[in-house]
């Protein structure tokens, strides 16, 4: 039985979802608001999503809209 590694990006955009269907922050909120929540650990975060094309003004929509994080 092989158990499945999720993406780093799957568990960052799980606890995303989990903080908007707590109304913590909203899917039109920009990606930036979510720094706050991350402290010390936004600059590794903040780099990944640059690394796949993400700006700090995208909607959180956006990230939460992605079905696969594939690293070609």
């Amino acid at each position: 039985m092989t158990q499945q590694v999720l993406h780093p990006m799957v568990k960052l955009q799980r606890n995303v979802q989990s903080l908007v269907e707590s109304n913590i922050i909203k899917p039109t909120d920009s990606i930036w608001k979510i720094a706050l929540l991350y402290g010390n650990d936004w600059p590794h975060w903040k780099q990944e999503l640059l690394d796949f094309g993400f700006t700090m003004q995208d909607p959180i929509g956006d990230l939460l809209a992605v079905e696969a994080w594939d690293e070609e």
